[in-house]
């Protein structure tokens, strides 16, 4: 099915996260809901990441009669009890720097940092049809930032994968393990 579509929006403003799901899902025309002429803010009122994927790709399905996608994720750090999962973007209200700060002032004194990113995507068409995907990559929380590349907390996580931190990987590198490419492919067997 997924094949028949040829133009698939993508509900986020943020830059980083479209660019990547340009990167990983190939064959299609991505367009940003910024590029559909869509300027507000959905608000994410679900209690996961699936509910709050879904709840952004059918409000631009709707509005837009479009096929859209939507990607919900966030850092999920065991010591803190999974926190900041769905509020990872907005953990301390000050951007992904203030974020940092606060997770690893959160870790301070912790030895146990095991962590891990998690994603859900939802596929959501005009009609109301939805497909979803889910998927995790495992690592843990570094002591101090390390590397450039990436977003948002990637120059602190470890992937086990890679055996570096995200902030080193290159794009190709992080998008071949990350919860992000893993999501999308399991969206992509469903379909």
């Amino acid at each position: 099915m997924l094949m028949k579509l040829d133009k698939i929006a993508v509900a986020s403003g943020n830059k980083d996260k479209i660019a990547e799901i340009k990167a990983i899902f190939k064959g299609v025309e991505i367009i940003s809901m910024a590029e559909l002429g869509f300027t507000g803010d959905i608000e994410e009122t679900g209690k996961t990441f699936k509910e709050n994927a879904k709840i952004k790709a059918e409000t631009i399905a709707r509005l837009y009669n479009i096929p859209a996608l939507s990607d919900d994720s966030g850092l999920c750090v065991d010591a803190l009890g999974g926190a900041p999962g769905i509020y990872s973007a907005r953990f301390s209200g000050e951007g992904d720097a203030a974020n940092r700060r606060l997770l690893l002032k959160r870790l301070e004194h912790i030895t146990h940092r095991r962590a891990h990113f998690e994603s859900a995507v939802c596929l959501c068409m005009p009609d109301g049809k939805a497909y979803f995907g889910e998927g995790k990559t495992y690592g843990r929380i570094l002591q101090e930032e390390i590397g450039e590349h990436g977003f948002g907390y990637d120059c602190l996580f470890y992937s086990d994968d890679l055996k570096k931190s995200f902030g080193l990987a290159l794009e190709d590198e992080k998008n071949s393990v990350s919860h992000r490419f893993r999501a999308l492919d399991d969206l992509l067997k469903k379909l």
